[in-house]
């Protein structure tokens, strides 16, 4: 058969035969390499000639192993298990649409060989996954970069889901940006305000329409609460949800049964101490006190805010107002206006 490449890319195409079709339970003798020179590439080789190139490559730093099975790419950048990490992330990850995400796990894929390949069957469902159809994600963090690095501004139209399902234009916004942080598995710019005065927490995926200003950004150290910096421990700790409001220390009562749940929460830098009850226990955290009382509202029947007490006051307000909606009475058993 006459050659259709040179066989001068031998040393790559046997490289690239190796990484798509070996592996240490899949190893190739240089008969098999032989064939799929021959048949993939028209590049008609000799065994000793595959074994200089493969010796070739050994020397260049290619992590291949020999054994009497045949030979084999043995390290790669990514181990099977850690693909599947990533590729399981971006299937999850809400904020990313579905043609994106179709086309990152295809190349995540490609980091591996066939074997590994045919058992994901991610692809196939993405689909299926709720995705956000905000096209311009991907194009935004670029953006988004490039204004940090410059310490400029940007400014965006910042959106809602309507009742028809779609994006609407809620407001404009003109901001400095200083940290992109995915949180709850939701991907959030983290910029100054220069309108509101403070900082704020937008989800990427609801932004459209973003441009680089040519005004200087807001150095972040001239940020109340920031002159040393971000405080990632803190960010990531302090904010169940993502609020704007500083964080405030927090005293609450807990069922014992939640603990896992509340150290997922806040973390494990959090205060804990038994009560006199078995089953309570006091727990203080420094969190939002606007998240907080979203928070306390979720674990309502396992949670009690002992202080502040403005956020007592705000919890048995929701309270009262759930009640006003929820409540029936015995006899007509008619919903309260």
């Amino acid at each position: 058969m006459e050659s259709f490449e040179p066989k001068k890319l031998a040393l790559i195409r046997i490289w690239q035969i190796l990484k798509d079709y070996s592996d240490y339970d899949h190893p190739l003798t240089q008969e098999d390499i032989a064939v799929k020179l021959e048949n993939e590439y028209g590049i008609v080789m000799e065994r000793k000639a595959i074994s200089r190139n493969i010796s070739l490559l050994k020397e260049a730093g290619i992590d291949i192993e020999s054994r009497r099975a045949g030979s084999y790419l043995e390290c790669r950048d990514f181990e099977d298990a850690e693909l599947h990490m990533l590729i399981d992330g971006v299937l999850s990850s809400k904020y990313i649409t579905a043609k994106h995400s179709k086309s990152i796990i295809e190349r995540l894929c490609r980091l591996s060989n066939k074997y590994f390949r045919s058992n994901i069957k991610h692809v196939h469902s993405v689909n299926d996954w709720y995705k956000t159809d905000n096209q311009a994600l991907f194009y935004n963090i670029e953006l988004i970069d490039t204004a940090i690095e410059e310490g400029k501004q940007i400014h965006y139209d910042y959106n809602k889901y309507g009742i028809d399902k779609k994006l609407h234009r809620s407001s404009h916004q003109y901001v400095s940006p200083y940290l992109m942080i995915l949180h709850n598995q939701r991907y959030y710019l983290m910029a100054y305000s220069e309108y509101w005065g403070n900082m704020v927490f937008h989800r990427l995926d609801r932004i459209t329409n973003m441009t680089v200003a040519d005004k200087k950004a807001t150095s972040l150290r001239s940020v109340p609460g920031y002159e040393n910096g971000i405080n990632y421990k803190e960010l990531s700790s302090s904010m169940p949800y993502m609020y704007t409001d500083r964080p405030e220390n927090i005293d609450f009562i807990a069922d014992a049964g939640i603990v896992d749940q509340i150290i997922d929460w806040f973390g494990s830098d959090i205060r804990i101490a038994k009560t006199d009850e078995e089953s309570k226990v006091r727990v203080g955290v420094k969190a939002s006190p606007n998240a907080m009382v979203h928070w306390a509202m979720q674990y309502i029947d396992h949670v009690e805010i002992i202080s502040p007490e403005s956020m007592r006051d705000r919890i048995c307000e929701s309270l009262k107002n759930g009640m006003k909606k929820y409540h029936m009475e015995q006899e007509g058993r008619t919903y309260y206006e």
